[in-house]
């Protein structure tokens, strides 16, 4: 005889699962799993934590609604029936509306593209799931139709969160674009407004809404979380699990890590993947623009390589943010290229500024040179974004946080990778800027800088981080060239 559970919904977040101590036992296993990088953290090394999320809480039986098909799959695996006290996850008759209907029934200004359409029809079928498009693909249209859908067919407010205020403004006036009164419509949330209004579409970041009550999020029968990734952030994570009532659940976001975990946190809070389409789907469609990477590897003198064969990464990193003849390639790089280019770096303080300070300083004098980072208020990245669309031979020097994320330049012909980075999310995003069209742009070059410090076998830390970034370059179907060149002169810190 099987063994049984019983599964009922708590709420829009929360199941709660009702078995025998030996199975809850098993559960509370089966759903957790060690953090990546768990080793390094101060509260593992501490003692006060084992490096593991777990998914299934064993005292108290709840765990996240949307990974109700995950415990199905193990029920069958293990023989265990399911009794369920009330619905879990309803299914809705399919939509059969193609995309000029579309177009018609939000009067969008734009016709969408078939794996928009199907991107809306899954997320209205299935009420909640997290939609995998990659970032150029236009996710904000699928946002927009998706608040039609909900401003009709639900009497509560819709909810939109972003990770940045340059977001809140991109999709405010993208909402604009397609044929939307945003002004009538649309409240936003982030640091100089009020929280109040009587609007029903709000779009926030999720910095502004994260240590707010739980009386706040009562309102809102939907919500939207646009570059859905970043959702694994306990701050994030707060947000969602206060939206109780919060029947309609929808992520997009370009990309995804491998972790099991980061995808399992996302589900749950969220509902189960839908990959509409591929970076090199659309490429060859062209729906994108052609992407060429130049990975350009550095090479140092023996001597550098020595001194820095037993280094710690952060003094790995040191040295190469500071390295004077590696921040001048880059600098001859970027004021050869033509057409506008952006150059993320790592580091504020350490590297952007000089990198900026030695562009600006031999730039031609009527050349637009920005610098772009944390500090640099949302009305001021938004004035760097238009006058770079209008322009042809701009650079932005910008850090990761700012442009490498959601930012919709589509007038962007060069990108150069200055800091070296190993996060799939975050390569992948910063790609995705120089993919989307305009005008005569066919073609968007990556120019992708690797270092290299080997010192006979051993392998430098940011050399690693390269082979990675080729990995997924491999993944993706990307085409690439490498390319070696030698610094001579590393001096440092030289005027």
């Amino acid at each position: 005889m099987s063994s049984q559970i019983t599964v009922a919904k708590v709420n829009e977040v929360y199941l709660k699962i009702t078995a025998e101590a030996d199975i809850r036992a098993e559960l509370s296993d089966y759903f957790s799993f060690e953090v990546p990088g768990y080793r390094f953290t101060p509260q593992y090394r501490n003692r006060v934590w084992d490096g593991k999320i777990r998914l299934y809480s064993y005292a108290t039986g709840q765990m996240y609604v949307g990974l109700y098909p995950y415990l199905i799959d193990w029920c069958k695996k293990k023989n265990v029936e399911i009794v369920e006290y009330n619905e879990i996850l309803a299914k809705r008759t399919p939509i059969a509306a193609d995309s000029r209907e579309l177009q018609e029934m939000f009067e969008l200004s734009i016709t969408p593209r078939d794996y928009q359409v199907d991107a809306f029809k899954f997320a209205v079928e299935n009420d909640r799931g997290l939609i995998l498009s990659p970032t150029a693909s236009g996710k904000s249209l699928i946002i927009y139709m998706l608040v039609r859908h909900y401003l009709h067919t639900i009497n509560n407010n819709i909810l939109i969160i972003v990770p940045t205020t340059s977001l809140v403004e991109q999709l405010y006036k993208d909402f604009k674009d397609y044929g939307f009164n945003s002004e009538q419509e649309v409240h936003r949330i982030y640091y100089g407004y009020d929280l109040n209004t009587n609007k029903r579409v709000i779009i926030s970041t999720w910095q502004s809404l994260y240590k707010l009550p739980k009386s706040f999020f009562a309102d809102f029968g939907a919500v939207i979380g646009d570059e859905a990734h970043l959702f694994k952030a306990v701050s994030l994570t707060k947000i969602m699990t206060k939206l109780v009532d919060c029947k309609y659940r929808i992520g997009l976001t370009g990309t995804l890590d491998d972790s099991k975990t980061h995808k399992l946190v996302l589900q749950g809070l969220f509902g189960h993947v839908n990959k509409v389409t591929s970076t090199k789907a659309l490429i060859d469609k062209k729906q994108l623009a052609d992407l060429k990477i130049l990975c350009l590897v550095l090479s140092y003198p023996e001597k550098e390589a020595r001194d820095l064969k037993n280094c710690k990464y952060h003094e790995e990193l040191e040295y190469l943010v500071s390295s004077d003849s590696r921040n001048k390639y880059i600098r001859n790089l970027a004021l050869a290229l033509q057409g506008n280019t952006l150059c993320l770096f790592q580091l504020v303080e350490k590297h952007g500024k000089i990198l900026y300070d030695m562009i600006k300083n031999k730039a031609d004098k009527e050349r637009n040179v920005f610098f772009v980072y944390g500090g640099v208020d949302t009305d001021v990245r938004e004035q760097v974004r238009a006058i770079t669309e209008k322009s042809d031979n701009a650079i932005i020097v910008a850090s990761y946080g700012t442009f490498s994320t959601g930012i919709n330049i589509r007038n962007l012909h060069n990108i150069i990778f200055a800091s070296p980075s190993k996060s799939r999310i975050r390569n992948l995003q910063s790609i995705g800027r120089g993919l989307r069209l305009k005008d005569n742009k066919q073609i968007a070059t990556l120019y992708d800088i690797a270092d290299d410090l080997t010192y006979k076998e051993k392998k430098n830390y940011t050399l690693t981080h390269f082979q990675e970034r080729i990995n997924i370059y491999n993944e993706e179907q990307f085409n690439y060239e490498i390319h070696n060149v030698s610094l001579k002169d590393n001096g440092r810190n030289k005027a």
